[in-house]
């Protein structure tokens, strides 16, 4: 007689638990600034990976709620402050996604801005109306008391966790792993080697989610394989 299999989150249990944390961020200006695009592509080439980090992920927590627009720092100046709306539009075409390295995405950043600047010679000198500054962020990681053994507790965590939380593991972890994944995914890859269910978290569009999207998200996807 066969034998009725148990929904996957009773007979998977994860090699380590998780832990979900929240953050805040202590805002940095690093050295550079721009008074014009000239400047932008200087500083583009000479700025911390953070910042490159901070102007194109992490401004998706403090814009969550824009769900249209200029999707980084960058094309958002070259617009408001610069008037080069062509740029902008180059700018903001850029999917972070496509990339697998903070350093691949500054070199793409520098060549949008030197291939416009090649063909729109007297914008680069042409002032802004108000500078960019470079910045960056020191994160102070902040525990909850939340954690999850399996995939029910993991969506019950997402449920009751912060907007916050949903930032820190999905969006900033991809700069301590390289741009790869986010901690979500490395979770159910590694700990619950789930690696189907690891995939389709990752590929949740951070464009056009909202955070409180992404938690749904994540939420239908893993109650989907307990169901």
């Amino acid at each position: 007689m066969a034998t009725a299999q148990l929904p996957l989150s009773r007979q998977h249990w994860a090699r380590a638990p998780f832990y979900f944390n929240s953050a805040a961020h202590l805002m940095r200006i690093v050295g550079e600034r721009a008074d014009n695009l000239e400047g932008l592509l200087e500083g583009l080439h000479s700025c911390p990976d953070e910042a490159i980090f901070q102007h194109t992920f992490q401004t998706l927590e403090e814009h969550h709620f824009i769900r249209e627009g200029f999707s980084n720092d960058f094309a958002h100046w070259a617009f408001s402050a610069c008037n080069e709306v062509a740029l902008a539009e180059k700018l903001a075409a850029v999917d972070v996604r496509e990339f697998t390295s903070t350093r691949a995405l500054r070199e793409r950043l520098i060549e949008i801005v030197k291939e416009y600047l090649a063909t729109h010679p007297r914008a680069g000198e042409r002032p802004a109306l108000e500078p960019f500054h470079f910045c960056a962020s020191d994160t102070v990681v902040i525990p909850t008391p939340l954690v999850a053994r399996n995939l029910d507790e993991f969506a019950e965590g997402l449920k009751q966790t912060s907007i916050y939380c949903v930032h820190y593991h999905f969006i900033e972890a991809r700069l301590r792993l390289k741009l790869n994944s986010n901690d979500f995914s490395m979770w159910l890859e590694k700990d619950m080697e789930l690696h189907a269910l690891a995939d389709r978290v990752n590929r949740i569009d951070i464009y056009t989610s909202t955070l409180n999207d992404i938690r749904r998200k994540i939420i239908r996807i893993v109650e989907g394989a307990t169901a």
